[in-house]
C-alpha cells in the first residue's frame, strides 16, 4: 500500500494517516462523555449549604476529561505519522488493573479508604511500575492518607473507615 492510499485529509486540510482515525474518533467520545458529566452536573447543584452538591465532582471529572482531551489531541498532532498505533497491547497489565480494582472495592468495606488504597497504591507502584520505595510510600500516603483527609476534613464528605476491630481502634 502506498503512503498516498493510507492517508486522508481531516477538517483542517492537513492529511491524517489512516492509522490515527481510531485515535481522533476515541478522542472525540471521550469529550463527548466529559461534555455530557458537565452539563449533567449542572442540573444537580454544584454546592449546597453542608459543601459540595451532587454535581460538583460530575463537573470537575468533565472538566478535566475535556482539558485532558485537547491535551492528548496536541500531543497526538505533534507526534511523527509513523508512530501512529506503535503502542503494544498488554493484556496483563489491564488484567492486573481490572482485579486489583474489584479487590479494592471488596476491601474498603473492611480495611477502609485508608488503608486499602495505600494497599492498591504501593502494589502498583512497586510492583506494577517498579518505583523505588521510599517514592512508592510517599506517593501512596498521599494518595491515601491525605485524599481521605481533604475529602473528610476540607471537603466534609465520608468515606469509608475500617471495621476491622484493631483497625477500627486506631482510626483507620
Amino acid at each position: 500500500m502506498q503512503l498516498e492510499e493510507a492517508v486522508s485529509n481531516d477538517a483542517t486540510g492537513r492529511r491524517v494517516p489512516a492509522g490515527r482515525w481510531p485515535i481522533l474518533i476515541g478522542q472525540a467520545v471521550i469529550a463527548l462523555v466529559g461534555l455530557y458529566a458537565l452539563l449533567g452536573s449542572l442540573s444537580l447543584g454544584l454546592w449546597s449549604s453542608l459543601g459540595p452538591g451532587a454535581g460538583f465532582f460530575p463537573a470537575v471529572l468533565g472538566i478535566f476529561l475535556m482539558v485532558l482531551v485537547v491535551l492528548w489531541f496536541v500531543q497526538e498532532r505533534a507526534k511523527p505519522t509513523e508512530d501512529a498505533g506503535a503502542e503494544a497491547f498488554d493484556s496483563a497489565q489491564i488484567w492486573a488493573v481490572v482485579l486489583s480494582l474489584v479487590i479494592l472495592a471488596a476491601a474498603l468495606p473492611f480495611l477502609g479508604f485508608q488503608l486499602s488504597v495505600f494497599i492498591f497504591l504501593m502494589y502498583h507502584l512497586s510492583f506494577r511500575a517498579r518505583i523505588g520505595w521510599v517514592k512508592a510510600v510517599i506517593i501512596s500516603l498521599c494518595g491515601s492518607v491525605g485524599v481521605f483527609y481533604l475529602f473528610t476534613a476540607v471537603l466534609h464528605v465520608s468515606l469509608p473507615v475500617a471495621t476491622v476491630p484493631p483497625l477500627s481502634m486506631i482510626g483507620l
